[in-house]
């Protein structure tokens, strides 16, 4: 724990930047659900608003350094490329086969 005084107002603004950092973070995950939701759902108006928003936050999180320019443009391209494939569609899951039984020798 910090004896001087200036270090203890330090510790205290590294903890509410700590928390600021966190919250862009938390958001820019919940717009990634939004979109990949509004995706799936193949609601056109919607997939753009979410878009858009979740550019901007990204950029402003990069821009108060809470996330690393590269990190920034990889989240970025990673929303553009989810918008570019459309929806999901599910490919039937295969049933998984039982291992042969062994044979005793």
């Amino acid at each position: 724990m910090a004896n001087i005084k200036q270090q203890k107002k330090r510790v205290h603004i590294a903890a509410r930047q700590r928390l600021e950092n966190l919250r862009y973070k938390s958001t820019i995950k919940t717009y990634f659900r939004r979109l990949r939701t509004s995706v799936d759902a193949g609601e056109t108006a919607a997939v753009d608003a979410d878009h858009v928003a979740l550019q901007k936050l990204i950029d402003r999180a990069a821009s108060k350094r809470a996330l690393h320019p590269n990190n920034a443009a990889r989240k970025k391209a990673r929303a553009a490329r989810l918008v570019a494939a459309g929806p999901r569609v599910e490919a039937p899951k295969r049933r998984a086969r039982k291992p042969a039984a062994r044979k005793s020798r």
